[in-house]
């Protein structure tokens, strides 16, 4: 019988290419991997894995038995929902993760709605980069995550996790410019861009390069109301989406760009039908007011010729500042 904590290594080891880079997502040695993966081939009775040098690939009869293994998984996450909807009343922990923005300016509001309804769930939150939540869902440390992906930066596709759309935001220049700033105009700027390694940082990297230039980034900071202090103290120009836009200082002004931030919902296939998932996505919905709809992108916050929408105080736009390139 083939145990279900070998193919979860087998599943990260095709996604990860080491043994190595396995154990260090997993919280495993390197030699326990190793150890459970040569276990898991003698259970097969075939070769699953060839090693080349330090990596290892896998063999056709491997690549099948992780395609088997992702159904396999998929059930067993059915079958915890159904189960979880048998029992009466919600309780117990849901772990989320979310990125910094979405934190603060969407999870209050949801977790407001999940207290009312559902006293007994109680929410337990990581900040994560949307980079880093596909391994941690796939591993059981989160139940949920709010991910996003930028034009320029799209996801990668997960055949272990479903996704649900929740919000789309337009991004920004923010400079100390008059009205009718752009991207080609600061190819010789200092830049002020997120860590190396994360999303928002790839895709400031790769907006500028569509644009002709790389940027020369000066500052690398993660928290965008830094970010805009920085822009105010003359230290450079940034990319930030509206929800990180939120009452920019005296002087940042803020041109709309042609690109857009999405945020999704995501979590392990098959556990959507699962009542807390499922009362979590409906508090994440409804914290979204009816002006901006899941998946729909806003004609522009205040001062740009279209209606102020937005995530509770934090999306209005502050008159004069912003502006549509």
């Amino acid at each position: 019988m083939l145990d279900i904590r070998r193919l979860r290594l087998l599943r990260e080891l095709s996604r990860r290419g080491t043994i190595t880079a396995v154990a260090e997502a997993l919280a495993f040695t390197p030699s326990a991997v190793s150890q459970q993966l040569s276990v898991l081939e003698r259970e097969a009775g075939v070769a699953l894995l060839e090693r080349t040098g330090r990596r290892v690939v896998l063999t056709a009869a491997g690549i099948a038995l992780v395609g088997h293994a992702e159904a396999v998984l998929e059930r067993l996450e059915r079958a915890s929902a159904e189960l979880a909807a048998a029992r009466t009343g919600l309780t117990g922990t849901i772990r989320i993760g979310a990125f910094p923005t979405a934190t603060r300016a969407i999870l209050p509001a949801a977790f407001a709605t999940l207290a009312r309804e559902h006293p007994g769930l109680e929410p337990m939150v990581d900040e994560i980069d949307p980079a880093e939540v596909a391994p941690r869902l796939r591993a059981g440390d989160l139940d949920v995550a709010l991910i996003h992906e930028y034009d320029f930066v799209p996801a990668p596709p997960d055949l272990a996790l479903d996704t649900e759309d929740l919000l789309e935001e337009p991004m920004y220049l923010a400079s100390l410019e008059e009205p009718g700033d752009s991207l080609a105009r600061r190819r010789d700027d200092p830049w002020i861009a997120s860590t190396p390694g994360t999303l928002c940082h790839t895709m400031t990297v790769r907006a500028c390069q569509a644009a002709g230039f790389a940027p020369r980034i000066r500052h690398h900071i993660d928290d965008f109301t830094t970010v805009l202090a920085m822009v105010a103290a003359g230290q450079g120009v940034a990319l930030v989406p509206e929800l990180g836009a939120a009452d920019p200082p005296d002087g940042v002004r803020l041109t709309e760009l042609p690109m857009r931030r999405r945020t999704r919902i995501a979590f392990r296939r098959g556990a959507g039908a699962h009542p807390a998932v499922a009362a979590l996505i409906a508090a994440l919905r409804s914290s979204v007011p009816p002006g901006r709809p899941p998946g729909a992108g806003g004609s522009g916050p205040a001062g740009t010729g279209g209606a102020d929408h937005g995530v509770d105080a934090d999306r209005r736009a502050v008159d004069g500042r912003r502006h549509r390139g």
